[in-house]
C-alpha cells in the first residue's frame, strides 16, 4: 500500500493509504467476472420463473399446478432480488476501485482489513462498521 496526499481547495487534508494498481487489477478482473456470472444467472432465473410463460393464463390449471406456479415465482422474485443486491455491492466495489477509495470503510475512512477483503471483495464497510449497520 502506499500513501497518496489527497487535496481540498488547495489545501492537503491528510495522508491517504491506497492498494497499489498490481494488487487492484486482479480484484478488478474477479469481480467483473462474477458480475458477468450474476448477470447471466439473473437472466436464467428470469426464463425459469413461471409467471414468464404468457400461454399460463389462458391454462385452467389445477389449485396444485397454481400453488407451485405461485411458489416457482415467490423463489425466483427472491433469487433475483438477491443477484440484483450482490450486482449493485460488485458494481459499487469496481466504481470504489476506479476512484482509487478500495478498501476505504465508507463510514470511518479508514481502511478495511485486507482478510475482509479477501473473503468479501466487495466490501464497503469495514467489519466494525458492518456489524454497527445490522443492528
Amino acid at each position: 500500500m502506499t500513501k497518496a496526499k489527497t487535496k481540498g481547495k488547495g489545501k492537503v487534508k491528510k495522508d491517504k493509504v491506497v492498494f497499489p494498481a498490481s494488487v487492484l487489477k486482479p480484484v478488478s478482473n474477479f469481480l467483473t467476472a462474477r458480475l458477468h456470472t450474476l448477470e447471466k444467472r439473473k437472466k436464467e432465473i428470469a426464463k425459469e420463473d413461471p409467471f414468464a410463460d404468457t400461454s399460463r393464463t389462458e391454462d385452467n390449471a389445477s389449485p396444485d399446478a397454481e400453488a407451485d406456479e405461485q411458489f416457482g415465482h415467490a423463489r425466483a422474485s427472491a433469487l433475483k432480488t438477491e443477484i440484483s443486491r450482490s450486482i449493485v455491492s460488485i458494481r459499487k466495489a469496481l466504481t470504489m476501485i476506479k476512484l482509487g477509495k478500495y478498501g476505504i470503510c465508507e463510514e470511518c475512512g479508514k481502511m478495511i482489513d485486507t482478510e475482509r477483503l479477501i473473503a468479501f471483495p466487495e466490501a464497503t464497510l469495514c467489519a466494525k462498521d458492518a456489524a454497527k449497520r445490522e443492528k
